[in-house]
């Protein structure tokens, strides 16, 4: 699941009618049958966008100048349906690229098709592994055609917004940490604004933004792609699009990996899972800053936890009194430092910039967690992938509408979990307001023909608990889970460490998952060198 953690005001209202609650609802049986013919037309649309698909092919070509990929690399379109309803209406198109798998025609097993999370994350970078030569994924790749795409919505696939991209990245937001009722006001009244944006720019994709359209669109790649059966690999977020997938194809999946997995549970999808994220960040927040403290020597940032936390105390007061460089405030500390509780990659270049910044260097800092509004295209990414994050998990599941409940839930959460709660209850805050109609999130299990799936998980990961890995394993029958104990970094499958690096090439080449659960040894902690005090 990704995170960003501020937005700016989305501008003028839409119309009251498409605000949630503006119109009367239906009864329950009504809604009942209703959705039931609603999914069985969708699965009529999918089964006749799939058959075209597969008649028609992908036309792969040399990738667009501006896309940044380069050859051997090629990229294509696959087209699908706006609404899966209505098979026949308007058309969305939907980015892929691939590489071809490096080994003989006699190795090959086919496409191995990827997503890396969000939602709102493109997949577009995926081969790239196979041109850089990433070690570990060498293996794999004799045997597959490395396959990215960009999801509905995402990049280059009919890209959505809600608001101009310069304003969102525009600095110091407010604190994310209320001082005061008059300081929610605010919020609230930035995060309305922010789903009427949504509605005004990108509103007839709206409705049709759900991780069950998504997990459409990939069994049409599938088909277009012109394989029989699904390989395919999902991180943090597309560990729920894995899931939506085995439960609607089930005898559609061949090789399927969930790597840092998003729980699952209707309960949880996504109101709940949001608020977990909040606990599971404050204890890892907890476990880069005892990093921090036996690696003072290099960092200088205190020898305990308590010193270190101190410090960032003290640079959150700064920065809420006079924002650094006149855009870092706590919003943009917390966007720069919440990677180190995301990605162990994050631990060395964070704390080196921390402790640049209690020596005196204030730039770095600047450098780092300020917005650079002459990088236009990057911005245009940043707030596509938010909109794209807000569509889907407002859209994909109905969200309380009582403010009494947030306020109650993240208060109380904030006391003991203060590091991201109220960043992330602004993030999702739009949900509450939320301009499309709100979908009923499918019950994840076991299908009739689901093969074996490998799911790989963290025991301390932050954006996805590990609860998550847990109750997808319970749902889905036969399938193994990877535990890499006493470790936190999102995204398993791109880390060196051999006991899971073997298992997941043992099953991508092989279908097998042993006949039990594994328990691995955590991968390698970053190392940092010391040096002298300033």
């Amino acid at each position: 699941m990704r995170k960003v953690t501020a937005f700016g005001s989305a501008g003028a209202l839409v119309t009251a009618t498409l605000i949630a609650g503006a119109v009367a609802a239906p009864t329950a049986n009504a809604e009942s049958r209703h959705g039931q013919n609603s999914h069985v037309s969708q699965t009529r649309g999918a089964e006749i966008a799939a058959a075209r698909a597969a008649k028609a092919g992908i036309d792969w070509q040399d990738c667009p100048a501006d896309w940044g990929i380069a050859k051997p690399i090629q990229c294509g379109w696959v087209t699908v349906p706006l609404d899966y309803a209505k098979p026949n209406g308007k058309k969305i198109k939907l980015a892929l690229d691939r590489i071809g798998n490096t080994g003989t025609k006699a190795e090959r097993q086919g496409a191995l098709v990827y997503n890396p999370g969000g939602p709102g994350g493109s997949g577009l970078r995926f081969p790239t592994r196979v041109t850089n030569k990433n070690p570990l994924w060498v293996n794999t790749s004799k045997a597959y055609d490395f396959v990215g795409f960009d999801p509905r919505g995402v990049g280059h696939s009919a890209p959505i917004s809600c608001i101009d991209p310069q304003e969102f990245v525009k600095a110091p937001k407010m604190d994310p940490v209320p001082d005061s009722e008059a300081d929610k006001r605010v919020q609230r009244k930035l995060a309305a604004e922010y789903a009427d944006g949504c509605a005004e720019r990108s509103g007839e994709m709206l409705p049709q933004m759900t991780t069950p359209n998504t997990v459409r669109d990939l069994d049409v790649i599938r088909a277009a792609l012109g394989e029989k059966k699904l390989n395919f690999l999902g991180v943090s977020y597309g560990t729920y699009i894995a899931a939506v997938y085995g439960t609607l194809y089930p005898n559609h999946v061949r090789r399927m990996i969930a790597d840092s997995v998003v729980n699952p549970s209707r309960e949880k999808i996504w109101y709940e899972a949001n608020l977990d994220q909040d606990v599971a960040f404050e204890m890892r927040w907890k476990d880069w800053q005892d990093w921090v403290a036996k690696n003072d020597a290099a960092f200088h940032l205190g020898d305990t936890r308590a010193k270190v936390q101190d410090q960032w105390l003290k640079l959150r007061a700064t920065a809420k009194k006079n924002p650094i460089g006149g855009v870092v405030g706590p919003a943009e500390l917390i966007g720069f430092f919440q990677s180190a509780p995301y990605y162990d990659s994050s631990w060395v270049p964070v704390a080196t910039v921390f402790s640049k910044y209690v020596a005196g260097d204030t730039q770095a800092l600047v450098d780092a967690a300020a917005p650079d509004l002459t990088d236009t295209a990057g911005n245009i990414s940043s707030e596509n992938g938010n909109a794209v994050y807000t569509a889907v998990e407002c859209t994909d599941a109905k969200w309380p509408t009582s403010w009494k409940k947030w306020d109650r839930d993240n208060s109380e959460l904030h006391k003991n979990y203060p590091f991201m709660t109220w960043a992330n209850a602004w993030l999702n805050l739009p949900c509450a307001t939320w301009p499309a109609k709100q979908q009923t999130p499918p019950t994840v299990k076991t299908g009739k023909g689901l093969p074996p799936v490998l799911i790989v998980q963290s025991t301390r990961d932050a954006a996805t608990p590990y609860e998550g890995a847990v109750e997808l394993h319970k749902r889905f029958k036969g399938s193994r889970l990877i535990t890499e104990k006493d470790a936190g970094s999102h995204g398993v499958t791109g880390l060196v460490n051999p006991c899971i690096n073997e298992k997941v090439d043992t099953y991508l080449l092989t279908g097998k998952v042993g006949a039990a659960d594994v328990t691995c040894t955590p991968h390698a902690p970053p190392t940092a060198s010391p040096r002298p005090p300033t």
